[in-house]
């Protein structure tokens, strides 16, 4: 069943970010062409491309429990992870639930090739609006921080392959978006890959459009 739920601001809120400076600093249309590469200057180059250095550091293991506990993980699970980087959640999910099957999919060459060494033999690379996996093939599907960077027409297929792959609702994807206009200038002036901008009451239409039945959460721009 489709609900709204708050796994990833805590998280989210670490960080501080001057919204307006980040385009006062920089030709920000020439960093969003670089961040769109998904190479090295968009994971571990200069802030204005991207993370500025995206290293492990335990940050996601908060949100690996929040995800065991919600979804009942136990060991010989399956999960996958559509946008997964550097699997860094991923590798905390195996830590918080030893004995879980992970398999990582990302676009980014440059992240799945600096991605945890401990689960390099378990990433595939390609794109999220055709996942070469089998129906109801996952116990649980998650995207995090992913989907906003596709096309309408791309991000319908996304959807719908993650519900596809999945078995029953145990289904996570979370998004940017924006509750106001204050949150949406910022999020335009913050972005880099976006190319959905919708509201949360938008993203709810699209989840439906697409038979999408499990969680979603945002992130926003305060």
């Amino acid at each position: 069943m489709l609900k709204q739920v708050d796994f990833i601001s805590t998280l989210h809120n670490r960080t501080k970010r001057d919204y307006r400076q980040r385009v006062l600093d920089h030709d920000k249309a020439e960093c969003a062409v670089v961040a769109c590469q998904w190479g090295e200057d968009y994971w571990d180059g200069e802030r204005q491309f991207g993370y500025g250095g995206y290293r492990y550091d335990g940050r996601w293991r908060g949100m690996a429990e929040k995800l065991a506990q919600r979804y009942g993980l136990r060991a010989g699970d399956r999960i996958l992870d559509v946008g997964c980087g550097k699997a860094y959640l991923l590798y905390e999910l195996t830590q918080v639930v030893p004995g879980v099957e992970v398999v990582g999919f990302d676009l980014s060459e440059y992240g799945l090739t600096h991605a945890k060494e401990e689960l390099s033999h378990r990433l595939v690379r390609g794109h999220a609006s055709s996942l070469p996996f089998a129906d109801n093939a996952f116990d649980l599907v998650i995207s995090v921080i992913t989907l906003h960077n596709l096309p309408c027409f791309d991000l319908e297929r996304a959807i719908r392959e993650i519900q596809r792959v999945g078995r029953g609702t145990n289904r996570y994807i979370a998004v940017e978006s924006f509750r106001n206009e204050r949150e949406k200038v910022n999020l335009l002036y913050w972005q880099l890959t976006c190319r959905s901008f919708y509201s949360p009451e938008e993203w709810a239409w699209w989840y439906r459009r697409c038979g999408y039945t499990g969680d979603y959460d945002f992130i926003f721009f305060e």
